[in-house]
């Protein structure tokens, strides 16, 4: 009599029969914290369905194919819509993945929870109900840092070159993964997975995002498949589509240039802000809630390219500095920064080291407030006038600005008719309904594309004033 042939059966990526589905989901719920999965799953019993090969006799002289049911007595299995949903929009390259090996699938499988390697914490597999809420995480319980150590500490393992690896840790105890990535640029206290660490952050709407803020996607219906977390590190030009990741990613940690939000996936990528950051360069202080905190002197200077030095570029043309830019300005740093920089600071009548062409934390003060002396020597005021007409520069209408250009722009788009965004004000920090109010201006005068983004340009401006 033949013997049955039983083999380990892998569900079908294409299937969209009850079985496989649930099929599915068992797999990736299964999976131990350490490689990728769920740690309210971790210890769940792997799922195993054994089938007899097509034509083997069972018995005497009978013939027929059995197979193993996959539901419950009784009854069928109903898909699941999060694991069909999740078919239908990630790319499925996996194989099933024993509790020794790795789920192979995405680029960036991950660990669990778990402490610092070497230093005593919640556990390597915290229980569910172990993982801290939003509520229970104040900014009086974090760590405080500032964008720049953020930043800085991203690059170290840049240039470390750091392995990817979900089990491994680094000499400072954070796992090798792109969230203990995030975990060691943030400074937690302990290597948290992409379930978990929004509940050290804020959420923010992308046009807000500054460095050392971060770009989430976890998938909830399989961990495993397509979580990812990035550091933001700057847009990369005027267009924001793409911006500098810093990220933990096989085989080792790099920064590059990448499309908003990210290669796959783009539009489930949510921005986050960790609540602990400050201002400054010491790690003390709360930030201000008005305009722009300084960035930190590493962000400008020979080999720079991030959005503050754009930033700056603009502020400095919106101060007179328009002549040293033959082009720009745009966010590498250039000899025209510089000089213009130098201009402003002679201009306050600072000399030698104080007017060396790099921007510090006064220089950059006096600039995001309107304080001071224009290059060529008029005063500032502190404040923009909320009375002047001439287009004061587009550095004044960015996330994060607060003045009195923001709040006449804002006052004037309701006169004009075209302050159905605002929920309150308008005010003088700039948000995402001054921009979709500049926004239905522009379209009003036919312009389309890149002429209708929501910032206002001298023209926009002289339209809107005339």
């Amino acid at each position: 009599m033949s013997v049955p042939v039983f083999e380990e059966f892998e569900p079908a990526a294409d299937c969209g029969c009850p079985g496989c589905a649930r099929q599915r989901r068992d797999l990736a719920l299964g999976l131990p914290v350490r490689a990728g999965g769920h740690p309210a799953a971790h210890g769940a019993r792997r799922a195993l369905v054994l089938v007899t090969a097509a034509g083997v006799v069972l018995g005497g002289g009978g013939a027929g194919a059995a197979t193993a049911l996959t539901g419950p007595p009784g009854g069928a299995v109903e898909a699941d819509p999060a694991v069909l949903q999740e078919r239908a929009t990630v790319p499925s390259t996996d194989a099933a993945a024993s509790d020794d090996t790795p789920w192979p699938g995405p680029e960036t499988p991950q660990g669990g929870r778990g402490p610092l390697h070497g230093a005593p914490g919640p556990g390597p597999d915290p229980a569910p109900d172990a993982v801290p809420t939003a509520s229970q995480i104040s900014t009086e319980t974090l760590r405080k840092t500032t964008r720049a150590e953020i930043i800085n500490r991203a690059k170290k393992w840049v240039s470390a070159q750091v392995p990817y690896s979900m089990e491994k840790y680094w000499s400072d105890g954070y796992r090798q993964d792109c969230s203990g990535y995030i975990s060691m640029a943030w400074n937690l206290r302990s290597n948290e997975w992409t379930g978990s660490l929004d509940r050290f952050a804020v959420r923010i709407d992308r046009t807000e995002l500054q460095p050392g803020d971060i770009l989430l996607f976890h998938n909830p219906a399989n961990p495993t498949r397509g979580s990812h977390v990035t550091i933001f590190g700057g847009w990369t030009d005027y267009t924001h589509t793409s911006y500098t990741a810093y990220e933990q990613t096989k085989p080792r940690t790099r920064k590059q240039a990448t499309p908003m939000a990210y290669w796959e996936n783009s539009d489930r990528y949510v921005a986050y802000r960790y609540k602990g950051v400050v201002s400054g360069g010491t790690g003390s202080g709360a930030e201000p809630t008005g305009a722009t905190p300084f960035p930190g002197t590493g962000m400008f200077g020979p080999g720079a390219d991030n959005s503050y030095v754009t930033q700056l570029g603009q502020l400095l043309v919106a101060r007179g500095g328009k002549k040293y830019y033959s082009q720009g300005p745009g966010p590498r740093w250039g000899e025209a920064d510089r000089r213009a920089t130098q201009a402003f600071q002679l201009a306050q009548g600072w000399k030698g080291a104080e007017a060396d062409g790099l921007p510090g934390p006064q220089t950059w003060r006096l600039l995001v407030t309107g304080g001071g002396k224009d290059i060529g020597g008029s005063s500032g005021s502190g404040a923009p006038s909320a009375n002047a007409t001439g287009f004061p520069g587009r550095g004044y209408f960015r996330p994060g600005q607060s003045n009195a250009y923001v709040e006449k722009l804002g006052k004037q788009l309701v006169k004009r008719g075209f302050g159905k965004h605002y929920l309150s004000g308008p005010g003088p920090r700039w948000t995402e309904a001054d921009r979709r109010n500049v926004e239905a201006f522009q379209r009003a005068q036919g312009w389309r594309g890149a002429a209708a983004d929501g910032y206002p340009g001298p023209e926009t401006w002289r339209r809107l004033f005339r």
